[in-house]
């Protein structure tokens, strides 16, 4: 029998649909790759915004995720949403004991201005998890707050909060640059081969929910389809776009409406 690649999501959920898990797992089926997911939080949440978070507690997160490593051939992992420092160090704790590439998003405030997570979880982002991912990929403001750096304005501020995060100690960051605006969406990737930057045309929508969860799981399941982590991006960035592209036809809920992940099965 054939092998499935195999994406393991680590995050939280969003009864609404167009983010965490839910996004995640959309993500992965579009582009031909097996979801398994293991949940870190429950969310109370819509395209309007966020109004509950509860946390799973550490342990269930654990056997979570130890239950789907002993099972299937897990190919990456992606990371989002967690929702307190006890489960980020927890969850550090079990990446330690494999190999798996893990794309790591730094899910700190939603689309909506939402802030989800407390300044102790960050500081448990930096210091436990960050020396264990292959890639981070926070935007604007999540770049300055792990960096401890100003948020950047355009750009060459992209670049130097890629390199300046990487610093830290992961070992490489795909700085998003959505929240600088303009006609291009511009990101960069610093790794142990310099810097990439990746453009497109920016889509003109409000149809934003679940962008961020999306990108990360889509360069998860590049990596488990065995791309170099260049590529990954590079296809994952694509793959974004024309979901954000086709996404923005769509009225879904009477906020940020989600992107469209099945645009390839639309068309």
């Amino acid at each position: 029998m054939a092998t499935v690649p195999v994406m393991l999501s680590i995050a939280g959920s969003d009864p609404s649909g167009g983010a965490g898990i839910q996004a995640d797992l959309k993500t992965a089926s579009a582009l031909g790759v097996y979801g398994a997911a293991a949940l870190t939080a429950l969310t109370v949440q819509n395209t309007r915004g966020v109004t509950g978070i509860h946390a799973v507690p550490p342990s269930f997160v654990a056997d979570q995720v130890r239950a789907v490593l002993a099972d299937l051939e897990v190919g990456a992992i992606k990371i989002g949403m967690l929702g307190t420092p006890d489960v980020v160090v927890t969850v550090a704790e079990v990446l330690a004991t494999t190999e798996v590439p893990v794309v790591l998003d730094p899910v700190m405030v939603a689309t909506s201005g939402d802030r989800l997570v407390s300044d102790e979880t960050v500081d448990a982002i930096r210091t436990t998890l960050l020396p264990k991912v292959a890639v981070v990929t926070p935007n604007v403001p999540e770049a300055a707050v792990l960096s401890r750096t100003e948020a950047a304005t355009d750009a060459a501020g992209l670049e130097t909060a890629a390199v300046a995060l990487r610093e830290t100690g992961a070992a490489a960051v795909l700085v998003k640059g959505g929240h600088l605006g303009g006609p291009t969406s511009v990101d960069v990737l610093a790794d142990a081969d310099g810097l990439r930057v990746y453009t497109a045309p920016r889509v003109d929508t409000p149809n934003t929910h679940g962008t961020g969860c999306s990108l990360s799981s889509a360069i998860a399941s590049g990596l488990a389809l065995g791309l170099p982590l260049r590529q990954a991006v590079e296809e994952a960035k694509e793959y974004l776009t024309e979901a954000l592209r086709s996404g923005a036809t769509f009225s879904v809920g009477q906020g940020h409406g989600p992107i469209d992940h099945l645009w390839r099965e639309r068309r």
